[in-house]
């Protein structure tokens, strides 16, 4: 895992002083050495910050070709690579090191662009290709790894963080309209919050030539059609065929140079994979474990037990309000996002521990709720719209329930309040998936703290019009089930955007860990993509086949346990603690009066209120506050124009 730059130019020449101010921006993510190359015409240059994992002696980047003809930089892993060496090798290619990294760079010598679809793994990379005078940059299935872009001044500016762009010398500049819309769902496949600055979608590839530049898509999710049907199979083969997918998906992230720990929460998706890996790990392995001071949010206890079945060691981190408090700011920063809860500081804390505990790698549980319908949105979804043949009665008692067991992430995971207007999502789509009404919610809350002449603006647009146009409706949701509809525009939007950057990547790269990802493994998503919607999502049983598939190597307790979001405490719900103190002072202070988003009388309206409410009320409009205060970070940090 490391941070990669490169930057393509037209003009002059690129001064040497650019590439290696923006790749000494990334060494959090590449602590053990950063190089440079730039081309003998000065118009292409690589950055790389590396982190050590594969390969300690010979894997420094750029690594060039045999001819030195191409290049490339890479970010993440290539599971299986040793099989392709092999391939390779014995096709006649001279590698120069041991690192998988450097498959990709001879595989697209032979392949071109289709060299992607061997690959396997969590990455990003940039190839530059002087024969073909391509610059060549593509970005794994799911977006777990960055990967942005942007032009200025005739160069093209790209990087596995916007702050490395900024530190080329790209303007540092709000997207209004992306600020806006991302109260409403979550960001665009495309677009950040950052005027001029794009990223690469997930399952997308850019190319890059002296005349013109392109995207091009070559991985997407392809639910099976509901007319498509096919022979519908037992129970235990559906869960046999997934334990197989999943099982390999993390003996394979196993492999590494260093020592490998595990993410351990009390859910089923960090259980799952920790109860697998032991199965595969020669050693104990080392599980860590955040722990909140307030019960409701605390799962140390579920982890401990589960820590002990798998014979691994348990190394619970706990955090308080204080904590958060104190590395807000530098956890927004390296997430250049903007959050709803502390959750991601949490996990930044947790990063931080593991670093400081000698590890660099750690299996991770996200990924799963994506694909397996994990979210109590999901189950809303299959209630309301997969009811064929369901007793009406029994289908109200069923969403009764799910409301009254989803307290703690109230107007988190499933609509609270009024919603804004939704009509072209039911024309388009069908139907308005739950998450879509819940983010809506969400945004109606926002709206009420917004300037007048920014609602002015924006107010009247629906933003999902704008999200409905960057996917392929036709192609990839008409026809498919609800369920599978939700699911994927989830995949296209929250996951990328907050999911796998807020609670994964930026919060470990901050602290130069790499994690890896079983569950988004694209072996194990086309697996479970094809299996019927009933294995995903049963009654009120969320993640059923993952369930009964695991079921041998977890407890229990995580076996019978219905899924608990990962949530700090909110901030308000303690008006006296720390994190609530920072957050009256940064909204009440002069940070907040410079963005020309947000009317700072309402928002000093709403702080006002906050001690009136009682604590469910105080958890929903925690969720604004945070939002506001994030944007107070980067403002702040990156000193962003308007």
């Amino acid at each position: 895992m490391c941070g990669i730059v490169a930057l393509f130019t037209r003009r002059d020449r690129i001064s040497p002083d650019v590439i290696q101010r923006a790749t000494r921006r990334l060494h959090h993510r590449g602590p053990d050495g950063q190089r440079h190359w730039i081309s003998a015409d000065g118009r292409v240059a690589l950055g790389h910050a590396r982190l050590s994992i594969i390969d300690l002696e010979t894997g420094d980047q750029p690594i060039a070709s045999q001819d030195e003809r191409s290049r490339i930089v890479a970010n993440g892993e290539f599971y299986g690579y040793e099989a392709i060496r092999q391939e390779l090798q014995n096709s006649g290619h001279r590698l120069r090191t041991r690192s998988d990294s450097e498959i990709a760079l001879h595989l697209y010598e032979d392949l071109g662009a289709q060299c992607l679809h061997r690959l396997r793994g969590e990455f990003a990379f940039v190839i530059w290709d002087e024969t073909n005078r391509t610059l060549f940059a593509a970005r794994d299935r799911f977006g777990i790894k960055p990967l942005f872009y942007a032009f200025h001044n005739g160069t093209l500016y790209i990087a596995s963080e916007v702050k490395a762009l900024f530190a080329a010398g790209v303007p540092a500049r709000w997207d209004a309209e992306s600020v806006y819309h991302v109260f409403g769902f979550g960001g665009y496949q495309s677009r950040t919050l950052f005027d001029g600055v794009f990223q690469v979608p997930p399952g997308h590839y850019l190319l890059a030539t002296d005349e013109h530049v392109q995207l091009h898509q070559y991985w997407d999710f392809n639910y099976p059609t509901m007319e498509a049907g096919g022979v519908r199979r037992s129970d235990a083969d559906y869960v046999a065929e997934f334990r197989q997918a999943l099982d390999e998906a993390v003996r394979i992230r196993l492999r590494a140079d260093v020592p490998v720990g595990c993410y351990l929460s009390g859910g089923l998706d960090s259980c799952s994979v920790l109860g697998l890996a032991a199965r595969h790990h020669p050693k104990s392995i080392h599980a860590f474990t955040l722990s909140f001071d307030r019960a409701e949010y605390d799962e140390q206890a579920q982890a401990r037990e589960m820590a002990a079945k798998a014979g691994a060691e348990f190394v619970p981190i706990p955090i308080h309000q204080d904590d958060l408090a104190d590395h807000f700011f530098d956890a927004i920063f390296q997430s250049e996002t903007l959050c709803f809860n502390a959750h991601g500081v949490a996990k930044y804390l947790l990063s931080r521990a593991v670093r400081n505990a000698g590890y660099k790698v750690v299996l991770t549980g996200e990924g799963s709720d994506e694909i397996l319908g994990g979210y109590a949105h999901f189950r809303r979804d299959m209630l309301l719209y997969n009811r064929e043949g369901q007793d009406p009665d029994h289908i109200r008692d069923l969403l009764d329930e799910l409301q009254k067991t989803n307290t703690v992430s109230r107007g988190l995971l499933l609509p609270d309040g009024e919603t804004g207007p939704l009509d072209g999502v039911k024309r388009t789509l069908g139907f308005v998936p739950s998450w879509v009404e819940t983010f809506s919610g969400r945004a109606q809350k926002m709206r009420a703290v917004m300037a007048g002449d920014f609602l002015d603006r924006f107010g009247q647009r629906e933003g999902y019009h704008a999200l409905l146009n960057e996917v392929d409706v036709h192609g990839q949701m008409a026809g498919r089930e609800p369920v599978h509809q939700s699911l994927y525009l989830w995949s296209k939007t929250v996951l990328p955007n907050y999911v796998l950057c807020m609670l994964g990547d930026r919060m470990e790269m901050a602290h130069s860990i790499e994690g890896r990802v079983p569950f988004l493994d694209h072996h194990v998503v086309e697996v479970i993509r094809s299996q019927p919607v009933n294995q995903k999502i049963r009654g009120m049983t969320e993640k059923y086949v993952l369930r009964e598939a695991a079921r041998d190597v977890i407890t229990d307790t995580v076996y019978r346990r219905q899924k608990h979001p990962f949530l700090a405490p909110p901030a308000a719900l303690d008006p006296q603690q720390k994190l609530s103190a920072l957050m009256q002072d940064t909204l009440r202070g002069g940070v907040l009066a410079s963005i020309p988003y947000f009317d700072r009388r309402k928002v000093l309206a709403l702080l006002d209120r906050v001690d009136d409410m009682d604590d469910g009320q105080r958890a929903v409009i925690d969720q604004v506050l945070m939002l506001l205060m994030s944007t107070c970070v980067l403002q702040e940090r990156f000193k962003l124009a308007t």
